[in-house]
């Protein structure tokens, strides 16, 4: 049985690891990693997503599915520095994952992405997918390579070329493959299919840079443990993996190819003003409207414009290969036995659900636990080994900390 905090409905952290966001049944608060301390909070009711843009003030929010007084399927975008709000968005169906960079917004319900520029909050493209109940996608935190990683809809055994480039792709099957696409959220296209895993996927992740996407999945023998989370850090060094053995595994990486940029990080808990592209605020609200749902209903009656966007993320053209070519580096493709690891953890509770990622500061694994608390362990660098757990705090306020199985 899961151990969660009934009342904690959400956690998550920033693109870059400096902090944590989490939504309850009151409303949501912003949690800086280090040093730890609570930087914001906001009580305007549940919440059951709760995402940053870095360390900026600005905030994606949806409501909780199970509150009378919240949506699950509206969206809203807000500057908490200045408290206002900057649009709203309202979607067919509940809204299962948000994903940010400094360029796109990203929305993910159960058979549909949708892609947003972030500078003025226009719909850019809609992506039919196979059902995906888990949300697994993956957004780069890189601007400049912005891709999108998500399960792909058609399966690899047949030849990609013999589907004819005139005719239209067939519709999302319902079976789930172990396929990725990587779709660019600068040219709005299909970059790349991976040929992943014969198993389902259950997570995927990109580095900081867009460098070198990558994947897990959910089984690689019928006793592996179910993944709940990874995370790479900054410079792309190490992988930190959680799973439902109550243990986060961490893998050393080679040295990627180009070299990864490096990526930015205040650590200091201040919630900087929003602005990713110099465009986005308040007086934008009722103009951001024109991107949303009710806009991409109304094209697609107008000149059938969201089938042709569904066609072209769903077909596969001749020249979109297959291969793993440069995406995937060995270290990653043959590391996922427990001997393997280069250092790990016990969490010291059973059961809990654990996301989990690597400062960039220090070499330390962060842990946030579905019991609703922080906890912090070190790494020896040289030696790996267990990790030593340094820290511990609790995420919520004293009267939120029930813990049901």
């Amino acid at each position: 049985m899961q151990r969660t905090n009934s009342n904690m409905l959400f956690a998550n952290f920033n693109q870059d690891f400096t902090c944590i966001s989490v939504g309850t049944r009151k409303g949501y608060s912003i949690t800086n990693c280090d040093p730890f301390g609570r930087v914001y909070t906001m009580n305007d009711g549940a919440r059951g997503i709760v995402e940053m843009l870095f360390c900026t003030s600005l905030i994606a929010l949806v409501g909780a599915a199970d509150q009378p007084s919240s949506s699950p399927r509206k969206l809203q975008i807000v500057n908490t520095k200045r408290q206002s709000m900057i649009c709203e968005l309202l979607f067919p169906s509940s809204i299962l994952a948000v994903k940010l960079n400094r360029k796109t917004l990203v929305i993910v319900l159960e058979n549909e992405i949708y892609i947003y520029d972030i500078s003025n909050m226009r719909l850019q493209h809609v992506i039919e997918t196979t059902p995906n109940p888990e949300a697994i996608v993956a957004l780069s935190p890189s601007a400049d390579n912005s891709y999108l990683a998500y399960p792909s809809p058609l399966p690899t055994p047949t030849p990609l070329s013999s589907q004819p480039p005139s005719q239209p792709a067939p519709a999302a099957q319902s079976t789930p493959t172990g396929d990725v696409l990587l779709f660019s959220t600068k040219t709005l296209s299909v970059t790349q299919l991976i040929r992943a895993h014969k198993a389902p996927l259950s997570a995927l992740a990109l580095n900081s840079t867009g460098h070198a996407p990558r994947h897990v999945i959910r089984e690689r023998h019928r006793h592996s443990p179910r993944i709940y989370s990874m995370n790479f850090n900054i410079v792309s060094t190490l992988l930190a993996v959680s799973s439902a053995h109550d243990t986060v595994h961490i893998f050393k990486l080679g040295t990627q190819r180009g070299g990864p940029a490096s990526a930015s990080s205040s650590g200091t808990g201040r919630v900087e003003d929003a602005s990713p592209s110099g465009s986005v605020d308040s007086r934008e609200g009722a103009g951001a409207m024109e991107g949303g749902y009710d806009a991409f209903i109304d094209g697609k009656k107008k000149n059938g414009v969201s089938s042709s966007l569904r066609r072209k993320s769903l077909h596969l053209t001749k020249n979109l290969t297959s291969s793993v070519g440069g995406y995937l580096p060995n270290t990653l493709t043959e590391m996922w036995e427990p001997s393997r690891d280069f250092a790990y953890l016990k969490l010291p509770t059973s059961g809990a659900r654990c996301i989990v990622a690597l400062s960039g500061t220090m070499p330390q694994v962060m842990v946030v636990s579905s019991e609703g608390y922080f906890y912090s362990y070190n790494i020896d660098l040289e030696n790996g080994g267990e990790c030593q757990l340094m820290k511990q705090y609790s995420l919520l306020d004293s009267g939120d900390e029930t813990t049901n199985e």
